[in-house]
C-alpha cells in the first residue's frame, strides 16, 4: 500500500484523544454500580476512551497503530483521564457541556477514521464503516471493561447513527471534489449536531420489539375474541 496523500496531524490526533479521555473518566467518576471504581478503574476507563478510536481505526486499516508509535498519545490520554476524573465534580453538574464534549469525541474519531481511510484508497462504503468503528469503538470497551450492556446494542440517542452521518457526508463531499480536510471538519460538525439534537429530543430507532409487536398487532387484529358469558 503507497503512502497516503492525507495524514492526521499529530495536534487534531491528540486532540481526540485527549477529549476523549475527558469524557471516559467524566462517565467512570459518575458510574453507580454494584462494583465501585477505584482511581486506577477510572484512569484506565479514561484512556481506553481516548486511545480505543485509534487503536481499532488502525487495525482496520491495517497499519501499526499511530497511538503506539509515539509517546504523547499515551501521556495525553492519561493526563486527561486524571483531569476528568479531578473535575467530575463540577463537569456532572454541567450535562449540556457533557453533551457537547460526548458528540464532539464521536464526531472526530469518525472523521479522522473515514479520512484516513479513504486517503489510504479504501473505497467509500468501507471507508464510513472504519470511521463509525472507530466513533464506536472506545465506548463499546468501555462498556466491555465496566461489564454494562454495550450502548450501541440498545436503545438510545443515535450514537452511531449521528456517526454514520458524519461519515457519509465526507465520502460524498470528497468525491464531488471537496479538499478532504474541509470535508472533515464539516463531518466533525454534522456528527455532533444530529448528536445533541437527539439527545435534547430524545430521539432513537425504534425499539425491534415494538416493531415486533405492532406486526403481530396488525396480524391478529382481523381475529375476533370471544369473551366467556358472564352467566357462565
Amino acid at each position: 500500500m503507497t503512502e497516503p496523500l492525507f495524514i492526521i496531524p499529530l495536534w487534531a490526533d491528540l486532540l481526540g484523544v485527549g477529549l476523549g479521555g475527558v469524557q471516559g473518566a467524566m462517565f467512570a467518576s459518575g458510574f453507580q454500580g454494584q462494583r465501585r471504581l477505584d482511581w486506577l478503574g477510572v484512569a484506565i476507563i479514561g484512556i481506553m476512551i481516548g486511545m480505543g478510536g485509534g487503536l481499532i481505526r488502525d487495525i482496520l486499516l491495517g497499519q501499526t497503530p499511530a497511538t503506539l508509535q509515539n509517546q504523547w498519545y499515551l501521556v495525553t490520554a492519561g493526563g486527561a483521564a486524571l483531569f476528568g476524573m479531578l473535575l467530575a465534580g463540577l463537569f456532572t453538574r454541567l450535562n449540556t457541556a457533557i453533551v457537547v464534549l460526548d458528540a464532539v469525541v464521536i464526531g472526530m474519531f469518525g472523521a479522522f477514521g473515514t479520512s484516513k481511510a479513504l486517503a489510504f484508497g479504501i473505497p467509500e462504503v468501507p471507508a464510513v464503516f472504519i470511521g463509525v468503528c472507530a466513533a464506536v469503538g472506545g465506548s463499546v470497551l468501555r462498556d466491555m471493561l465496566m461489564g454494562l450492556p454495550t450502548a450501541i446494542m440498545h436503545v438510545g440517542s443515535l450514537y452511531a447513527v449521528a456517526a454514520g452521518a458524519g461519515c457519509t457526508f465526507i465520502v460524498i463531499a470528497v468525491a464531488l471534489g471537496m479538499p478532504i480536510t474541509l470535508a472533515a471538519i464539516i463531518g466533525i460538525a454534522v456528527t455532533a449536531v444530529i448528536r445533541v439534537l437527539a439527545v435534547t429530543f430524545d430521539v432513537s430507532l425504534p425499539e425491534q420489539r415494538r416493531i415486533y409487536r405492532r406486526k403481530v398487532a396488525a396480524e391478529t387484529g382481523a381475529i375476533a375474541i370471544v369473551k366467556p358469558s358472564a352467566d357462565l
